[in-house]
């Protein structure tokens, strides 16, 4: 069966674009067609300035939100990233293969970088090998399959690249992965600018969207999207972002085709109004479901540590057969052990 890997990182709270854009395509299809593995990737919040009890509160949260949102630990793995120590295991090993011009060419190291030179901050080393760390997570489990968005796919690129390299020089120990890509909604955009990314690290509050506002939150940020120039409502992402994003929202939101839908409205005003209603639906369920978990920790709880159980029988063989692979010495198991001990 097809193996896939995804994460999310709990740098901020979760945004409609991480539903519409990865989330919901996890529950709906990915989770029933495959053995899936979803992880909250706790390690990559800690490659930038950080408060650890906000980091540990949006670990929580987030592993809430991707049950809410319809995995189900029946049918998928679901776990945090640093209860499973071969991530880290493996991290290492890989960064004995790659290369330091291979981490600087990486587009979001440079842009995250520059940011935190702005910010008057100093750029931590695991920003720069946050890549390897991703290889990690996706090569420990032999997954065939990465569901990205666009401003991922150069790391998962990268895991090829090292999968291949670490194959070819020490013997095959790794699946060699590939991207997958969302066909609607894969990159849903700032509604205050909608060039940018609706990211969850950004702040800037009236643009994104969040998992758990509340209804009238939501239509007020709808409601004041930022459109484009003219009147007419046209599907023009190089032309009318603004109008774009809501389209595609819009059809997201109800599977309906952006090119289909503008051609139904005569106004920016009646656009917004039913995008901000289409949202609030979309959210409700998985607002309700999140309620319920949160009345119920001890389940969440539960779910994760017996994900990370899982996960960690998948990831050891394939970090322990590295280890010899590259040149390690294994270490002695606890029986062995005994038995040396017992000989002296």
């Amino acid at each position: 069966m097809t193996r896939v890997f995804s994460g999310v990182k709990p740098t901020g709270h979760l945004t409609l674009g991480n539903y519409l854009g990865a989330m919901r395509q996890w529950a709906a299809v990915d989770q029933h067609r495959a053995e899936a593995l979803f992880c909250v990737v706790d390690l990559h919040a800690l490659t930038v300035d950080h408060d650890p009890a906000r980091v540990r509160r949006l670990s929580r949260q987030a592993a809430t939100l991707l049950l809410a949102a319809g995995l189900d630990p029946r049918l998928c793995t679901v776990f945090v990233q640093s209860h499973v120590d071969e991530h880290a295991r493996l991290s290492y090993l890989l960064e004995c293969v790659a290369t330091d011009g291979e981490m600087r060419r990486m587009i979001q190291y440079k842009e995250k970088a520059a940011r935190e030179q702005r910010r008057g901050g100093s750029v931590r080393l695991s920003l720069l090998t946050y890549p390897v760390l991703m290889a990690a997570d996706i090569l420990a489990y032999g997954a065939d399959e990465v569901p990205v968005g666009d401003d991922q796919a150069q790391h998962v690129e990268l895991t090829r690249d090292l999968a291949v390299r670490f194959n070819q020089r020490y013997g095959h120990a790794f699946v060699v992965p590939r991207a997958t890509h969302p066909t609607v909604a894969a990159r849903v955009m700032n509604l205050q600018e909608p060039l940018a990314k609706m990211g969850k690290s950004d702040d800037t509050g009236p643009g994104i969207v969040y998992l758990l506002d509340e209804p009238d939150v939501v239509r007020k940020k709808v409601m004041r999207a930022v459109t484009d120039s003219g009147r007419e409502v046209v599907y023009d992402r190089e032309s009318r972002p603004g109008v774009a994003n809501l389209l595609e929202i819009l059809a997201a939101c109800t599977g309906g085709n952006p090119e289909a839908l503008a051609g139904a409205y005569e106004s920016y005003g009646a656009l917004k109004a039913d995008t901000a209603e289409a949202v609030v639906e979309v959210l409700r369920p998985v607002q309700e479901r999140h309620k319920e978990l949160c009345a119920d920790p001890g389940h969440v709880e539960g779910v994760l540590r017996d994900g990370a159980e899982r996960a960690r029988g998948m990831a050891r063989p394939t970090v322990d057969a590295a280890y010899r692979a590259i040149g390690l010495l294994p270490a002695s198991s606890d029986t062995e052990a005994r038995v040396l001990n017992a000989a002296r």
